[in-house]
């Protein structure tokens, strides 16, 4: 199903004639020869092979200290950032929470136009990580972008009107867009997320001139009941139990990563985790449940695959391998091997031939206790029998993953791989009673009670919660890290200047590449998850990076300020001011005169720990992302049905829950949020 829009009724702010963007078309020739090109960055990670290495020098270990803020652009979100800018011909791209997109002018700042794709509020309960997009894609004179419902829409560059606009995905489902699109052989390449709540996973393959569906590949079969939409479903097929839950969808969305080899012509995906997780509900008598948690080589031409490596089989853990891959030529035993690398959330850093997916090398890059490490005759994990289907099990790394959406870099100068890692653990309960529930989360764990349990026995802190690693991919072992108090990692860029930059906290920091010594900070104020890039216009060499929480930890992660999202852009003796920021701040709470029973009270609790906590937080504390349910206006009370169940709110992202809990439920959860605000100490 295509749309037309015509004109510019969806362009918010209508480009200025005296603004008009004069750029020569993003060929594919163009971005082959990226490298030709060390002061652009035309796609996701600076080229095909998704490096990160900026090849610019300018900035370097001498000078970075002189490094100054050149100027900003504040986004008008209080929500997730992600995005990584794109910058061509003196033109800087990017993408704001809702899918919005913005052209600015790469040296001063000045915005040439913005496009809001009008995604309706009631989208924002379908992601499962927040309503963020990780940027935009290149090709000749066109801007491709996806929006949170779905849909995959091309923008002039130069204007940012709608060349055409096509939905990707069946939006009566719970499938959400929100990684960058990518370019190869004429053609757009996307996917989709909504493993948790319930859909079937594949990536899709667009013509950029006309937006016609040119391929779809499927990473899960469909009900055995149908024929198999391609080919390599018949090998999925057999790792699967016939009394699978097909109606689930079962998961293994494609939200993230992908690269490309122009030489080998394969496009490199990365398959999410399941719907649910517990394998054993899951697919009941076993298999390894393929293609979920793999790394699939398509061909692009006719999304036909080429090989597959599989990192989790039978994936129990949210184990995704959706995590950031990288392309580069290594001599390892004396071989040039031309390799794939990733650090998925499973805690395994692995190297693989690219050409046939034959695995190199894997060692954990952070304490793993699901498995022992990985059999190199089979590829496959050496478990720990942490399977959880009968009782409790505390695995490391959670699901929030060794290292997660946020892109790692490369520096062929050091040789060594620059890794936001996160530490975490987490322990696993199983819902006994699991009943899948369209549009709301189906991981098959027993919210409620996990909660009871945290109360009881709260988990260890993990310390430090956040790393940045050098890690020596031919000898699989850390060369040097730097440990952070950080909560939320951020992707890295590494320099031949020899940097490498990160956000972590409220600041922006430079690294020495080879030592990891701390050679210069700006206190940004808000925390960044997002990339950083460089990029060079008149022989100057800017550092970009965009700021503001959110993502997958939206309801724990702590903000102590206004999340105000802004981008920053860096250069040697830059004097713009920073933008200021605000504390954040909570008013006093205006409760309502309610009187509920301790078991209504308790009743209520269980619900909201099913649908409430992981928006607005565990115990009804919000991180402060979103708003914290303690502290309510009156206004909020007093309209509390027609929120919840209305969707009177749901412009600003909160849908109705009409569909999954009545009118006495909805009470139940306001009277346990009065509840807990009446334990809020009077100032």
């Amino acid at each position: 199903m295509q749309y037309l829009a015509l004109g510019m009724t969806v362009v918010m702010a209508v480009m200025l004639a005296s603004s008009s963007i004069s750029a020569a078309p993003v060929t594919a020739e163009r971005i082959h020869s990226a490298e030709s090109e060390p002061g652009s960055w035309l796609v996701h990670g600076r080229t095909w092979g998704e490096q990160r290495f900026s090849p610019l020098a300018e900035v370097n270990g001498e000078n970075v200290r002189d490094l100054g803020l050149a100027w900003s652009f504040l986004t008008g979100t209080k929500r997730g950032i992600e995005a990584t800018p794109l910058v061509a011909d003196g033109v800087m791209y990017i993408t704001t929470t809702w899918s919005r997109v913005h052209a600015l002018d790469a040296k001063t700042g000045k915005l040439l136009w913005s496009y809001d794709p009008q995604v309706p509020g009631s989208a924002g309960r379908k992601p499962c990580c927040d309503v963020v997009n990780r940027g935009v894609a290149l090709l000749d004179d066109k801007v491709f972008v996806g929006t949170i419902d779905g849909r995959l829409i091309a923008l002039e560059a130069t204007s940012g009107n709608v060349i055409w606009d096509v939905v990707t995905v069946d939006q009566s489902r719970s499938y959400s867009i929100t990684g960058a699109p990518r370019v190869a052989r004429g053609k757009v390449i996307i996917g989709n997320g909504g493993a948790e709540l319930g859909v079937r996973g594949y990536v899709s393959a667009y013509e950029a001139e006309t937006g016609k569906l040119s391929w779809r590949f499927y990473t899960v079969p469909g009900h055995p009941s149908k024929p198999f939409e391609q080919p390599e479903l018949a090998l999925a097929a057999k790792t699967w139990s016939k009394d699978s839950l097909w109606e689930t969808g079962l998961g293994g969305t494609v939200w993230d990563s992908m690269a490309y080899d122009p030489g080998l012509n394969l496009l490199y995906v990365g398959v999410g985790n399941s719907t649910p997780y517990n394998r054993k509900v899951r697919s009941p008598g076993g298999g390894d449940n393929l293609f979920l948690t793999s790394i699939l080589a398509i061909n692009p031409d006719t999304g036909r695959m080429a090989w597959y490596y599989q990192t989790t089989p039978a994936e129990n853990w949210d184990y995704t391998a959706t995590q950031h891959m990288i392309l580069a030529d290594l001599e390892l035993d004396g071989k040039q091997r031309s390799v794939l690398l990733q650090a998925p959330k499973n805690g395994f850093f692995y190297v693989l031939d690219r050409a046939t997916g034959e695995l190199l090398s894997a060692e954990k890059y952070v304490p793993v206790t699901w498995a022992t490490g990985i059999d190199m005759k089979t590829g496959r994990p050496v478990e720990t029998g942490a399977d959880w289907n009968d009782s409790p099990v505390t695995v490391r790394p959670g699901p929030g993953g060794g290292h997660n959406w946020q892109p790692m870099s490369y520096s062929p100068q050091t040789g060594l791989v620059y890794i936001p890692v996160d530490f975490n653990r987490y322990t696993f309960l199983a819902d006994g009673d699991f009943r899948f529930v369209p549009g709301w989360w189906n991981t098959g764990e027993d919210f409620p009670e996990m909660v009871r349990m945290l109360a009881e026995f709260p988990p260890m802190a993990v310390d430090p919660p956040t790393r940045l690693l050098a890690w020596d991919p031919v000898e699989q072992k850390a060369a040097w890290h730097v440990d952070h108090r950080a909560f939320k990692s951020a992707g890295t860029l590494a320099t031949a200047g020899n940097l490498v930059f990160q956000g972590t906290g409220g600041e922006f920091v430079a690294y020495a590449a080879d030592t990891g010594d701390r050679l210069w900070s700006s206190e940004v104020g808000v925390g960044i998850m997002a990339p950083p890039i460089s990029y060079s216009i008149d022989g100057e060499q800017y550092v970009a990076v965009m700021a503001g929480l959110g993502g997958g930890s939206l309801a724990i992660t702590p903000v102590l300020v206004e999340n105000e999202g802004r981008l920053l852009v860096y250069k040697l003796n830059g004097k713009a001011g920073m933008p200021a920021y605000r504390a954040k701040e909570y008013p006093e709470p205006e409760l309502p005169d309610m009187v509920a029973s301790e078991k209504s009270i308790s009743e209520g609790q269980d619900l909201y720990s099913r649908y409430c906590l992981l928006c607005h937080g565990v115990g009804a504390v919000s991180g402060g992302v979103l708003p914290d349910l303690r502290y309510a206006s009156r206004e909020v009370h007093d309209l509390w049905l027609p929120i919840v169940l209305g969707g009177l709110y749901q412009d600003r992202g909160m849908a109705s829950f009409a569909d999954l809990i009545d009118t006495e439920d909805a009470e139940k959860i306001h009277a346990y949020i009065v509840h807990e605000a009446r334990k809020i100490p009077v100032k």
